[in-house]
Parts: structure tokens; sequence; C-alpha cells
């Protein structure tokens, strides 16, 4: 489909995304069925009222944090639908947010039912995350007339990375180079803006890229909690070093699960739950960033091939299958610190991470 075709689509599905922020109730189809949902997060128990449904849609990561999967309606992965689950939004919260665990460690027994339309189930979690929501809608069978909708292919438009452009450049000089450049990609419906900083003078060879997801805790405000700041950093001056160096800065805090549920994850991990147990108790998968984005930008660069700087084998087969061609793995090693050790040993345990 043509990128004037995905126009109508893609705002379709931006209208949709901004009703679930506001609390209001909207409407996905799927090849499967239709579905009317309301984002527990940003509801209403007024809202709720006139939605007339007390059953819950979440996440398959959630349902086996709260021991679902052993119902058959939830053996499958996927989202699940719990009937007659919570009849404010009070009780909605205590089921879908797992920082109330503690507080509410006492729920159900619920009754899981199918969901009425797996395709779209599936976009509006996709969705949740998009919005930096938690995963958990109230649900019903569409009915009536819809004020706002889209369909499952209308998400997949809005989240296309072909439809990422160029939308401005300019010479930025920076700490670790002088001769640096500043390039915006923006799509049309999107409101976060990717980044490249070209460094260098660009010749025949492949450059140095380092592929770096926003972090405002770490590369901001200096969170000794991870080591994404001083990896910027560190990866800017060898780019420096290098003939030329091209850094991707991609708009997808937390994994790509957001600011506020990075923040939740946490809270979570001060309760002794390492990085990954801590997005799976939430709801959302362990990795939800979309590389492809990189992909798109390394193409409207004109860069077919890279020297890539990770520690993560899964960035090079992500790229890889975008059409680029990683010619070598750089590996970068940074000190501990006492507060960043076990989010590294998780990284390298759980998550495949090695130098």
């Amino acid at each position: 489909m043509s990128e004037v075709a995905d126009q109508p689509r893609a705002r379709r599905a931006a209208r949709v995304i901004d009703a679930l922020r506001r609390g209001w109730t909207f409407r996905v189809t799927g090849a499967d069925g239709a579905l009317d949902l309301l984002a527990v997060e940003s509801a209403r128990d007024a809202a709720l009222r006139d939605f007339g449904s007390e059953d819950l849609l979440l996440s398959g990561e959630r349902a086996v944090t709260l021991k679902l999967i052993n119902q058959r309606p939830a053996a499958t992965p996927g989202p699940v639908r719990l009937a007659g689950a919570a009849d404010t939004v009070a009780a909605s919260l205590a089921i879908a947010d797992p920082a109330l665990d503690l507080a509410h460690p006492l729920k159900g027994p619920f009754q899981t039912i199918a969901t009425g339309g797996e395709a779209a189930a599936s976009a509006a979690m996709t969705m949740a995350r998009h919005a930096g929501l938690l995963p958990a809608f109230f649900v019903r069978e569409a009915k009536g007339v819809a004020e706002t909708e889209c369909s499952v292919d209308d998400v997949a438009a809005l989240l296309d990375p072909s439809r990422l452009e160029i939308a401005a450049r300019a010479r930025l000089p920076v700490e670790a180079s002088e001769t640096a450049e500043i390039v915006a990609f923006r799509s049309p419906e999107e409101a976060s803006d990717h980044v490249a900083l070209v460094i260098g003078r660009r010749d025949h060879n492949p450059p140095v890229v380092r592929l770096h997801s926003e972090c405002l805790t770490g590369d901001v405000l200096g969170s000794l909690k991870c080591d994404c700041g001083p990896q910027l950093h560190a990866a800017l001056h060898a780019m420096a070093d290098a003939p030329w160096g091209v850094l991707l800065y991609l708009r997808q805090e937390g994994r790509g699960i957001g600011l506020v549920n990075k923040l939740r994850a946490y809270a979570l991990q001060d309760q002794g739950y390492d990085t990954v147990d801590a997005n799976l108790r939430l709801g959302f998968p362990v990795e939800a960033r979309d590389f492809a984005i990189a992909g798109r930008m390394l193409e409207l660069l004109g860069i077919p091939r890279i020297r890539l700087m990770t520690n993560n084998p899964e960035k090079v087969a992500r790229l890889e299958k975008e059409g680029v061609e990683v010619v070598e793995r750089l590996p970068l090693a940074l000190p501990t610190n006492k507060y960043n050790e076990q989010y590294l040993a998780t990284k390298r345990d759980r998550t495949g991470h090695q130098l």
C-alpha cells in the first residue's frame, strides 16, 4: 500500500490513541471481531458506568503473573478477558497494576472467557504500550455507533517505519566532536521525533553506529541504576576517534514501554524483581522496542553497511533483518557501580548481552 493510501489509516489510529489516553471509549475492528474498549488507567467511574461492562482485557504477560493461564480460554498466548472482574476503576487497577499487588494480594477468583476478537485485542495492547499506559482495558463486544474507531490495519499503518522521513538537519558542535551534524526524523501522525547525530567526515568506510534508546533518567539526570548515560558518552567519543560515526537516538524510553511504565518497573525492582520480571509483571514483553525505525533512519541517511557498537547480539540480528549489513560488532565495556550491578547481570544472564 502506498504512503498516500496509508495516511487516512494512520490518522484513524492516531485519533484512537488520543482517545485511549483521554479515557474515552473507542472501537478496534479486526478480521475476527470488533471490540469496544476503555483504558483502565485513564478511565473514570462515570465513564465506566456509561460503558456498561465489568469485563477486563489484560495482556498475556499480566495473565501469567495472575496465574490465569491454566484456564482454557487463557491457555494460548495473547490477551486474556476476565468476565465481570471489576465494577470500579479502583478495583480494576488493583488487578492491572502490579505496584498494588502487595496492597491487594488476594485477587479473584477470575473467570476467563473468549476475547471476542483476538486481532483487535492484540492491537489494543500495542496501542496501550505506544501510549505509555498499562495494558489493561474494560471491554465489551462492539455495539451501536462508535465515535472513535480504527482497524487492526490502521494501527499497523501508524506504526509503519517506512512513513518516517527526514524533517530537519543542522550543524551541531558537541563536546565529543565539533564537526557533528544533527538530523531529525518524523512521521506525520507521531509526536515523537527520532534523531541521528553524524560525527566526523563521511567516507567510503562503514561508520561506527550506536543505537541508543532514550533514557531520561540515565542520559539527562545521571541515574546510577543503569549504564545508559555512560554508554551514550563513551559511544560519542569512540565515534570521534573513528573516521566517522552515527548515533541513532530512538525515542523508545524504557525498552519501548514509556517513561511512566519504566518508573513503575523501577518501583518493582525496589521490591526485589529484576528488570525482566518487572516488565512481565507490568504486562509487557521483555523487549518492546522497534529496531525497524533504526533501519529506516539508516536508509534515509544512505548508510547500508555499519560497524555496530553494542553488547546486544539481538540488535545485530534485528538490523540485518531490516537489510542493514553489520560488518562488525564492537562491544562497549564500562565499569559498574553498586546500583546497576544487578541490572547489568540481568542483561547478561537473561537477555543475552555479551562483550
